[in-house]
């Protein structure tokens, strides 16, 4: 099929290469502009540099809402639409121009984890899984019929950065198998049940600051979510910022007020935290590495050189 891709960074440049190596053909890209905008490393890649290399030509967007756009779309005779790492509207006018209409990739198992930062708040929240879904875009955020999916296994160490890279390569062969089962269909798709939905914000700097009256576990799904290219979980210390970089739960429980560095555990520092922990019956979080707020980073035991002090 004739494929128009709306597409950026490394998400949409890896699909763009998959793209160029199946039967279906890229007519016309579509993608955000990529100057002014300051991106982790792991992300930088571009579809465009790509699309242009193969003589596909690319438009630049911030939204894709405008009757051009549109008509550069029917002109392209393009038949199907494919959205992968789009960060802004699509109005039904644009992705209802490819005369099948217009798939969308997202990092997810939906209808679980609908909206921003899928993978962050996926590995926040424990999941043993997550994947990708291949669906058709309607006017809902997220909520199109399902086309095809993709499980990966959380490991109990795995960062939100482990996630990306073991995802980013799945969006081509994925949308690819959606594809061929739209051109071979018609299929019943999977309607979305939303009583199993649940939609997310994006993240946001006060999204990542530690509550040292969560339970440790949950402190740590913090830290491995916010590792990497992310911003970094974080705290106070003497009223300056603090960044943690690696975290596990203490081998023993602890009590007292949430929040006062405790004990030395290894190279680390246990901090008191959990709901009651002053009742004693809490496992508290080591902290194993820091960054101050210099960009400075320290194992953790040499970085408190006292035990007592407070995190806020």
């Amino acid at each position: 099929m004739r494929v128009v891709l709306f597409g950026y960074q490394k998400w949409g440049a890896r699909l763009l290469a998959d793209l160029l190596d199946s039967r279906h053909e890229v007519v016309l890209c579509v993608s955000h502009p990529e100057e002014g905008e300051p991106a982790p490393v792991i992300f930088e890649e571009s579809m465009g540099d790509l699309a242009r290399s193969h003589d596909i030509p690319v438009l630049y967007r911030e939204k894709a809402v405008d009757d051009d756009l549109v008509a550069a779309i029917t002109d392209s005779g393009a038949e199907i639409g494919v959205a992968c790492n789009w960060r802004t509207w699509i109005s039904p006018k644009v992705f209802g121009a490819p005369t099948r209409g217009t798939v969308n990739t997202h990092d997810a198992l939906l209808p679980k984890y609908a909206g921003f930062s899928p993978l962050n708040w996926a590995l926040i929240n424990g999941e043993s899984q997550v994947g990708i879904t291949a669906h058709w875009m309607d006017a809902d955020l997220d909520r199109g019929d399902i086309i095809t999916q993709r499980t990966v296994p959380v490991t109990p160490t795995d960062t939100t950065e482990d996630l990306f890279h073991r995802t980013v390569t799945l969006f081509g062969p994925l949308t690819i198998d959606a594809l061929d089962r739209v051109e071979s269909g018609p299929f019943d798709w999977l309607r979305q049940d939303p009583e199993h939905a649940s939609f997310f914000h994006k993240r946001a700097d006060p999204d990542n600051r530690i509550h040292w009256d969560r339970a440790a576990k949950d402190l740590v799904n913090l830290v491995r979510a916010q590792t990497g290219p992310y911003p970094n979980a974080w705290c106070l210390h003497e009223g300056r910022r603090l960044r943690v970089l690696e975290a596990s739960v203490s081998a023993n429980r602890c009590g007292g007020t949430h929040g006062r560095v405790f004990a030395r555990e290894g190279s680390g520092v246990i901090v008191v935290a959990g709901p009651e922990a002053w009742r004693g019956n809490q496992h508290g979080l080591v902290l194993a590495r820091v960054r101050d707020e210099h960009d400075v980073e320290h194992v953790a035991g040499d970085y408190f050189q006292r035990m007592g002090d407070y995190l806020a």
